[in-house]
């Protein structure tokens, strides 16, 4: 069976970008590969091996277009109300709590907050499936 290990987005400012994974997600930098034409920073924390690879292409200064194909990431957390007021606090202007409950039966609770390159995040609640 396969195993995923790791999601790699374009970022136009390393140190922008690991400051907000690290204080949004507690993702740290795993290691560091930095070569003539870009830069591969890996970020993990301890709850689990996947990886997010932040792509750091020197020299450019537009930023990406996520076009219309780009979906999101997704953590989960265990108390999503106590980490939407945390998100607020530290200015990361996360979107409204949703319930997402189709015909009354609860599947998830979630919010989404943009990262500094406009890559979408999804914050859910650990519960049912989204363990």
């Amino acid at each position: 069976m396969a195993k995923a290990i790791h999601s790699m987005i374009r970022v136009l400012d390393e140190t922008r970008s690991t400051d907000f994974y690290r204080r949004a997600f507690g993702l740290e930098v795993a290691e560091r590969l930095d070569f003539s034409e870009f830069t591969l920073v890996y970020l993990s924390n301890a709850e689990t091996g996947f990886e997010l690879e932040l792509t750091v292409n020197k020299g450019r200064t537009e930023p990406y277009d996520l076009g219309d194909g780009y979906g999101h990431l997704a953590v989960s957390v265990s108390d999503l109300d106590a980490e939407h007021a945390r998100f607020e606090a530290e200015g990361f202007a996360p979107r409204k709590l949703v319930e997402f409950a189709p015909d009354g039966k609860l599947v998830g609770r979630f919010f989404f907050v943009a990262d500094p390159d406009g890559y979408q995040i999804e914050v859910l609640e650990r519960s049912g499936r989204f363990q």
